[in-house]
């Protein structure tokens, strides 16, 4: 098998390499490619099928990218909430920490399009070990997510003492890790990482699949590896226009997952970010998804369907709504579309 280093080092990074691989016109996509770079890794780009398919359109610039005039740059506050650079404090017990300024590919849809593959992403000594130090002097933080870029690019060595590191730090009780890799890079994820990760119970790892196009046998086999290990897999779909959503799409993937033993987490409607507008879906659309999924499709196979409001305001949840009337009797439509009543008992709190 192939090294995965050698596989990201063979990644086509401009529309004009992209060329010798597909027929498109790729002149007008090099000015996206100055705003927000490219990167698609040998073993993605095998799995695209045709111009324009779902695949593709996660992969592949658009000219839409630099002629979006609704969204924002950083659209969930994410600098104004870095008491440290790299650090997100948002949720009062749980902080997010960016570790790593690539990835494996630049997704054309990615929530922090403005600094990941750039420059201008400074990640490095200093700003981890400020970092740690804020968490270390910050008692009531139990939970750290691990995010960047993907972690999962670090070296071996360099996650390894990270992750020590912060489970030396008494008042965190559970690291997470988001990661791309098992969908993007599946075979970075090796014995050797394994049990680097394995060392640092409790750990949780949340990846993200978009299609069940990406549900191949070695992501299959990526999963399997860090599941073997005892570690929780979820998945964080995003909706995205004209590559999932569809309930028929949707329904595949996340039965798909769970046959990995990955647990649908969340599937978030877009975020507002800059050069990403024409992803984005109506928040009913989504709704109209989960009323579709829910109840015809295992409840382990159903994520949380949430908006993550801009501002750095959190996450709020979207469900469609059953409760007819709310009285001494709760009165409701089931998912068959049925009406259904349940008796409370006393007054509401």
């Amino acid at each position: 098998m192939t090294h995965w280093k050698t596989i990201l080092k063979n990644s086509v990074t401009s529309p004009a390499a992209l060329a010798h691989h597909f027929d498109f016109e790729h002149t007008a996509l090099e000015a996206t490619c100055a705003s927000f770079p490219m990167r698609i890794n040998s073993y993605y780009l095998n799995l695209i099928q045709s111009v324009g398919d779902p695949l593709w359109k996660q992969a592949v610039p658009d000219a839409m990218e630099i002629n979006d005039s609704i969204c924002i740059p950083d659209p969930l506050a994410e600098e104004n909430l870095s008491p440290v650079p790299n650090l997100v404090h948002k949720y009062p017990d749980r902080v997010l920490l960016l570790v790593a300024s690539e990835c494996a590919m630049y997704c054309r849809f990615c929530t922090r399009k403005r600094k990941v593959g750039k420059p201008s992403m400074s990640i490095n000594k200093d700003t981890l070990d400020a970092g740690i130090a804020y968490i270390k002097e910050n008692t009531e933080i139990r939970e750290v997510l691990i995010s960047g870029g993907d972690p999962f690019l670090l070296s071996d060595a360099k996650l390894d003492s990270l992750l020590t590191r912060i489970r030396a730090i008494r008042s965190v009780e559970v690291i997470r890790i988001g990661t791309r890799i098992p969908c993007t890079l599946p075979m970075r994820v090796t014995k050797e990482l394994v049990k680097i990760l394995k060392r640092n119970h409790p750990l949780y790892v949340n990846t993200h699949f978009n299609h069940p196009l990406e549900l191949t046998p070695e992501a299959a086999k990526a999963c399997a590896l860090l599941a073997n290990a005892g570690i929780p897999l979820g998945c964080q779909t995003v909706l995205l226009k004209g590559v999932n959503d569809a309930p028929h799409i949707l329904k595949d993937l996340f039965l798909g997952l769970l046959r990995m033993r990955v647990k649908p987490y969340y599937l978030f409607q877009g975020d507002l970010t800059k050069g990403t507008n024409h992803f984005r879906t109506h928040t009913q659309s989504g709704i109209e998804i989960m009323r579709q999924l829910i109840g015809n499709i295992s409840g382990m196979a159903i994520p949380t369907f949430a908006l993550d409001a801009p501002g750095g305001m959190g996450k709020i949840p979207l469900t469609p709504d059953y409760v007819l009337n709310k009285t001494k009797e709760l009165s409701f439509l089931n998912y068959r579309g049925v009406r259904c009543s349940y008796p409370e008992n006393g007054d509401p709190v």
